[in-house]
């Protein structure tokens, strides 16, 4: 099962005569029995792309296939690990070979000698099929993880035990057409296959994330895919690690593709120091890291995207939402673009070769909301959010207009943004969402009825105030009416209390839908009734208006705990208490203004 390389350009060797060769499988590579895939195979001859350094390997050095596309090992004890870009346990490997991975090391993924308590939820004579939930196993105490029937098995059970068994032991024989299969707790999955399902539907859930600017004005849905881009330091990591510490998805997965090794290193600092805001446990019991860094072999970029999204897939599989996060696309496809120039196959724009859209494409179409295999009644999801790092923040290159053409939801990071240290940078007149009309919905039904209305001024307030701006540079703030000077500092209010959020504060780091609808209330009740007040006052003074006290509370929201929300909820009223001291004399009637009696009516129905 051996042959002998004959070319060697990089992380590409080119070998010949390996007996039985077939795209994707796995292959030792030398003396040292590097790892590596078959990706292109021309007459006898093998293209190999090599996930560690050939530094030192030499031509005619042995290659030696093992018959086997490259695959991850799923099954008890992948929660809480950090692997890198094929799998390879990084903690187990520094117990064996020190602080750096040694070349040729093979250590399984999972760990061989602890004993799990297996529970069954089966009895011997039950008829199963693929994808039936077996038994269970506490994986951790935020999980448990279901042990289901090999894919493309089905029949009776003929055994089934109880007990504690490492992943290696048999916990249950099934009757499959006259064989008896025996199963374990982990099965394997080629990583570039998708796994089967039942069904796939339209995202209808809002994946929650405590993030204002993300959950109010351009919200994700779980199955759902979004791409987060941006130029070099303007939180396209820390937005995705914010959204991997509060969402209310019950899986995290988080790829570190090609990114430095330091922000992998606080991702590993923090997570286990972080408690998960339902349980109180720690975020890593809940969490699984792929940390394939800029440092490592550049061909293991394409294989640690493939393995985040199989481990992903196969939590959903047990009816639990999954939240993956891969930090960035663009290293990934940089990958891409090293190995296709080795192959010497004609570029594409930039470089990057013909393919790359549809292989990104592929990528992100592997999540979405389904109905898994088997008799469980209940749905899984994997939601993908991808970061991109377009050089100098171009979005027109071709990995960010890829990503975007399969994307729904674009948050578009803006450099001035950051380096003014608003965060999240998200740019609120760039960024959109294509499931705003199912989220809407969810809100209304599920958190106010007023929601959508006051989500939708306030995108409007924003975007006026664009308008206004680009005015005040041409003639001067003086040419300014009263209504606009009060849309100017509305929407203000609206990017520095509202889509402001101060990631390192205990309490601004996160911010419920409740919270947020009464937040963005008060600030738009603020609007309105001084926008009547100012059409129905010849004697209005708009910066004694401005200058109210109120004007404080409302900065200070964001502040306030989830516990107190109800000095939020009451902020409205307080608003409308304090504006009344400008109502318009007695002299006009609800005939001359009636909008704005009807608004006072309203207000003071409320109070």
């Amino acid at each position: 099962m051996t042959g002998k390389i004959v070319k060697i350009s990089g992380p590409l060797v080119v070998a010949e005569n390996i007996p039985s060769a077939r795209l994707y499988d796995v292959v030792k590579v030398g003396n040292e029995k590097l790892t590596g895939e078959i990706i292109e195979i021309r007459d006898n001859r093998a293209w190999i792309q090599v996930y560690e350094e050939t530094s030192g390997v030499s031509v005619g050095e042995e290659v030696e296939t093992t018959g086997e596309p490259l695959s991850v090992e799923l099954g008890p004890g992948l929660l809480k690990s950090i692997y890198d870009g094929i799998q390879r346990p990084l903690e187990e490997i520094s117990k064996k070979g020190g602080i750096f991975i040694t070349r040729g090391i093979n250590v399984p993924a999972l760990n061989r000698d602890k004993k799990w308590d297996f529970v069954p939820t089966v009895k011997k004579g039950d008829k199963v099929q693929q994808g039936d939930i077996l038994g269970e196993v506490q994986e951790t105490n935020l999980i448990s993880h279901k042990i289901m029937v090999p894919p493309n098995v089905s029949g009776e059970i003929l055994e089934v035990k109880s007990g504690k068994y490492t992943v290696d032991e048999i916990v249950a024989i099934i009757d499959y057409d006259g064989k008896k299969i025996e199963v374990k707790m982990y099965q394997k999955w080629p990583i570039r296959k998708p796994r089967a399902y039942k069904q796939k539907f339209v995202p209808t859930k809002p994946l929650i994330t405590g993030q204002r600017v993300f959950d109010t004005f351009f919200p994700l849905t779980k199955g759902g895919v979004a791409a987060i881009p941006g130029p070099f330091g303007s939180g396209k990591s820390v937005s995705q690690q914010q959204i991997a510490k509060w969402c209310d998805a019950q899986i995290i997965v988080y790829i570190g593709c090609g990114e430095r090794g330091n922000e992998m290193t606080d991702v590993l600092k923090e997570f286990p120091e972080l408690k998960d805001p339902n349980s109180g446990d720690p975020l890593m019991e809940r969490t699984i890291l792929i940390a394939n860094t800029s440092n490592m072999p550049i061909a293991a970029r394409e294989a640690s995207i493939y393995t985040g999204i199989t481990i992903a897939e196969y939590f959903r599989d047990m009816g639990l939402d999954v939240a993956l996060m891969a930090d960035s696309t663009s290293r990934w496809a940089e990958a891409l673009r090293e190995i296709s120039g080795r192959l010497e196959e004609m570029p594409g724009e930039e470089g990057y070769p013909a393919y790359l859209t549809s292989r990104i494409a592929e990528f992100y179409e592997r999540a979405g909301r389904v109905s898994p295999l088997g008799n469980k009644s209940n749905e899984g999801s994997v939601t993908v959010i991808g970061a991109v790092s377009p050089p100098g923040g171009d979005l027109s290159e071709p990995v960010s207009q890829g990503t975007l053409q399969v994307t729904k939801v674009f948050w578009a990071l803006d450099s001035s943004l950051a380096y003014a240290r608003h965060y999240p940078a998200i740019n609120w007149l760039n960024s959109y969402s294509r499931y705003d009309d199912v989220v809407e919905k969810f809100y209304d039904l599920e958190v106010n009825p007023e929601f959508s209305q006051l989500r939708r001024q306030s995108l409007e307030l924003l975007q006026k105030e664009a308008e206004l701006l680009e005015i005040i540079r041409i003639v001067g703030m003086d040419s300014l009416s009263v209504k606009d000077r009060l849309i100017l500092d509305v929407a203000k209010s609206l990017r520095e209390d509202y889509l402001q959020q101060f990631a390192f504060d205990p309490i601004d780091t996160y911010t419920s839908l409740n919270k947020q609808y009464y937040m963005l209330k008060a600030i738009i009740t603020f609007y309105e009734i001084a926008v009547q007040i100012a059409e129905t006052s010849d004697e209005f003074d708009i910066e004694e208006l401005l200058d109210l006290p109120v004007k404080e509370e409302i900065v200070g929201m964001k502040l306030v705990p989830e516990s107190e929300i109800s000095k939020i909820e009451s902020l409205s009223k307080k608003i409308t208490k304090e504006l009344m001291k400008f109502k318009p004399e007695k002299d006009v009637t609800e005939a001359d203004q009636p909008d704005y009696y009807r608004v006072i009516r309203d207000l003071d129905d409320e109070i």
